[in-house]
C-alpha cells in the first residue's frame, strides 16, 4: 500500500479496521482482540471506543505468524478462536457467522477453514485444543504450515461469500472496492 497504512483507509466512514472489529463484535461474545504492530499507536487510535482489546507484536516486522502466535496467545480461556485478518472488507457478520456454525455443525475439535474451488479463505476457526500444537514450532508459528503439514486436524466448509477471499493488500484494490462502496480515495 505505499505509505497509506490500509488499516485507516475509510470503509463504510470508519478505518477499515475499526470496520472489522464491528463485524466481528456483532458475532462473538466478548471483545475482540485486535494483534498490531507496525503504526500501533495510529491503528489503536483508530480503534478507541470500539469493543477492541489491543496486544502489540514487538516481532511484527517478522511477519504474520508471529501476530497469530501473538493473539493466540493473548486469546485467554475461548473453547474457539477466530482468526481473521484487518483487510477484508467485504467480509459480513453473515459471513461470519455461517462459518461459525458450519464449523459448530461439524468437528469442533478440527480447524475450520472457508473454501471456494481451490481457494482457501479466512477468517478460520481454531479450536482451543489444538493451541498448543500451533504454538509448539518455534520456527514457523502461526496457521499456515500447521494446517498443511496436519491435514487430518483440518475441515474445509464450501463457503462461496466473497469477503473470504478478498482482501484490500494494494492501492489498486482498495479503489476498486471504494468504488463499489462509494468511499472517497
Amino acid at each position: 500500500m505505499g505509505v497509506r497504512n490500509k488499516l485507516l483507509l475509510p470503509i463504510s466512514g470508519v478505518p477499515m479496521i475499526r470496520h472489522m472489529v464491528n463485524v466481528y463484535s456483532a458475532v462473538i461474545d466478548g471483545p475482540v482482540l485486535v494483534v498490531t504492530g507496525h503504526e500501533a499507536d495510529v491503528v489503536e487510535a483508530g480503534l478507541e471506543g470500539s469493543a477492541a482489546v489491543t496486544v502489540f507484536n514487538a516481532d511484527y516486522a517478522q511477519g504474520q505468524p508471529t501476530s497469530v502466535a501473538c493473539g493466540l496467545r493473548g486469546a485467554g480461556n475461548a473453547k474457539a478462536i477466530l482468526i481473521g485478518l484487518g483487510d477484508q472488507p467485504l467480509l459480513s457478520a453473515a459471513d461470519v457467522s455461517a462459518l461459525l456454525l458450519a464449523h459448530n455443525q461439524a468437528d469442533v475439535g478440527r480447524i475450520s477453514i472457508p473454501k471456494l474451488g481451490d481457494q482457501r479463505g479466512n477468517p478460520i476457526v481454531v479450536p482451543a485444543a489444538l493451541r498448543v500444537q500451533i504454538l509448539a514450532d518455534p520456527r514457523s508459528t502461526g496457521c499456515k504450515k500447521f494446517t498443511r503439514e496436519n491435514p487430518e486436524q483440518v475441515q474445509f466448509h464450501a463457503l462461496a461469500a466473497p469477503g473470504f477471499y478478498a482482501d484490500i493488500d494494494t492501492p489498486e484494490a482498495y479503489n476498486a472496492l471504494a468504488a463499489i462502496v462509494k468511499e472517497p480515495v
